[in-house]
C-alpha cells in the first residue's frame, strides 16, 4: 500500500540528503532532541546510563527514549505504523525484517548506504549480518543492534526421569512430549498468540512447506500443518491455554513447570536458568521428515525515519548504539547477542549451553520472505487463523489457504 503522502512534509525531508539537513549549531540555544523507541523484554531494564554517556560525548543531542510495550510484536508494530502515519513518529525507533517491506512501501525509511559506508564501526559488525540486513531492492536501511536465533528450551530432569534423549527430529519431539504430559504438566508449551508464527515455522516449513506460490496448499503442506494442529487438539500434549498463550504465557508456564518444552531464543535464558537451575536445558530445534530445519532467525535493529527532523543526530545515536562497547552494554540490558565481532569474543552474558544452542541452530537459521505481506502475517493473519483452527472453528486445510492467498492471491 502506497503512502506517497504518508506526512506532510515527509517527501520533501525525504529527498534532503542527511548531509545537507544541519544538526546542530554551536550558537544553539539548546540540543536537538532526538526521539527514540525501543523495547525490552524485562520492564526493569533500563538504557539510562547509555543515553547519559551519549549525551556525554554529544552535548548537541538529546535522546528522548520511549519504551514502547512488545506485545509480541503486534501491539508494537501497530502503534509504530499508526504513529507514522499520522505524523507523529519517532526519529529513529527499534525495528524487525518484517518491517522492512511496509516500512519501505509507506516510504517511512531513510537510506543509511553513505552513513554505514563511512562509519568506522562498520568492520567490527560481520558481512554476512549486513548481507541480511540488506533490503530486496539493494539499499541499507537499517543497521544490526542485537540478533538471536530460536530454538528449543528443554527440562532435562523430565527427559532424564523419561530416558529419553534430547529430540532432534519431529518424531524424537512428539515422543518426548508425550512423555512430558500428564495431570498438570504438558509437553509442549505451544505459542499460539501474537509470535506463535516462529513455532509454526519450525514444523510446517521444515515439514514440507515452502513460502512459494501453491507450497502452502500442496499435500506436503497441509499434512505438516495437521500435525502442528494435532499437538494442540489430537496429541493433546499442549496447556488448555495454548490458542491465546503469547511470550509471557509459555515462558511462565516453564518457570512453574507446567510445560517440558517450548520454543524461544536467548533472551529468555537467564531468567529460566535463575528459575530453574540446571534443569532447564536448549537445543536446536527439531528437523522435519527430510532433515530439513527451521530456526527463526530475529534481528534487532535500528532504521532512521524519512520524516526526522533530526535525521544526522538520529544516526549518531543509533550507530552508538551498535558500536562495540555501547553494544555488549544494550544486549546485556535486551538479553539477546551483541552483533559486534569484537563483542562476541568475550560474550558471557548467559550460559555457555545456551550460547551453545544458538550457534549450533545457525546452519538451520531462516527469515520469512521480505514483502509487505509478512507483516500482515505475523501480526493478524496467522495468529487469528491458527487460534480458529485450534479451536476446531476453521480446519487446518483452510488456515493454510488463509495464508496462500494472503501471500499469492
Amino acid at each position: 500500500m502506497k503512502r506517497r503522502s504518508f506526512l506532510a512534509g515527509s517527501a520533501a525531508a525525504a529527498s534532503v540528503p542527511l548531509a545537507a539537513v544541519p544538526l546542530s549549531r554551536a550558537h544553539a540555544a539548546r540540543p536537538v532532541t532526538v526521539r527514540w523507541w525501543y523495547h525490552f523484554d524485562d520492564p526493569k531494564a533500563t538504557p539510562a546510563a547509555l543515553i547519559a554517556d551519549f549525551e556525554k560525548k554529544n552535548p548537541d543531542i538529546k535522546i528522548q527514549a520511549e519504551s514502547i510495550p512488545w506485545g509480541g510484536g503486534g501491539d508494537y508494530d501497530t502503534r509504530l505504523y499508526t504513529a507514522l502515519i499520522a505524523g507523529n513518529g519517532p526519529d529513529t525507533a527499534m525495528v524487525k525484517f518484517e518491517n522492512m517491506p511496509r516500512l519501505i512501501d509507506m516510504q517511512a525509511l531513510r537510506p543509511l548506504d553513505k552513513e554505514i559506508a563511512a562509519w568506522d564501526g562498520r568492520a567490527d559488525i560481520s558481512e554476512d549480518l549486513w548481507k541480511l540486513h540488506r533490503a530486496p531492492n539493494g539499499k541499507q536501511y537499517y543497521i544490526p543492534l542485537q540478533y538471536v536465533i530460536l530454538y528449543l528450551y528443554v527440562r532435562q530432569d523430565w527427559m532424564d526421569k523419561a530416558k529419553l534423549p534430547l529430540p532432534t527430529n519431529f518424531g524424537q519431539f512428539l515422543t518426548a512430549a508425550k512423555a512430558m504430559t500428564g495431570g498438570d504438566h504438558w509437553g509442549f508449551g505451544l505459542r499460539g498468540g501474537p509470535g506463535g508464527h516462529d513455532f509454526w515455522c519450525t514444523f510446517v516449513l521444515a515439514g514440507g512447506a515452502s513460502m512459494t506460490k501453491g507450497g502452502l496448499v500442496t499435500p506436503a503442506a497441509f499434512k505438516a500443518n495437521r500435525w502442528f494442529i494435532d499437538l494442540f487438539r489430537t496429541q493433546k500434549v499442549c496447556p488448555p491455554s495454548a490458542p491465546t498463550d503469547g511470550f509471557v504465557q509459555t515462558i511462565a508456564n516453564m518457570k512453574a513447570g507446567r510445560t517440558g518444552m517450548t520454543i524461544h531464543h536467548i533472551g529468555s535464558a537467564n531468567e529460566l536458568a535463575a528459575a530453574l537451575g540446571d534443569r532447564i536445558t536448549a537445543v536446536p530445534v527439531p528437523r522435519g521428515p527430510t532433515g530439513e530445519g527451521w530456526a527463526t532467525y530475529g534481528d534487532g535493529s535500528s532504521a532512521v525515519f524519512s520524516a526526522s527532523k533530526n535525521p544526522e543526530a538520529a544516526w549518531k545515536w543509533i550507530s552508538y548504539l551498535s558500536t562495540a562497547e555501547p553494544n555488549v552494554a544494550f544486549n546485556k540490558l535486551s538479553g539477546q547477542v551483541t552483533v559486534t565481532i569484537s563483542g562476541a569474543k568475550s560474550w558471557d552474558v548467559q550460559p555457555k549451553r545456551f550460547i551453545e544452542a544458538t550457534t549450533a541452530s545457525l546452519p538451520y537459521a531462516h527469515v520469512l520472505p521480505s514483502v509487505p505481506q509478512t507483516a500482515d502475517f505475523t501480526r493478524t493473519v496467522w495468529p487469528q487463523n491458527t487460534q480458529k483452527a485450534l479451536l476446531g472453528e476453521i480446519s487446518p486445510d483452510a488456515m493454510m489457504r488463509a495464508f496462500e492467498k494472503l501471500y499469492f492471491g
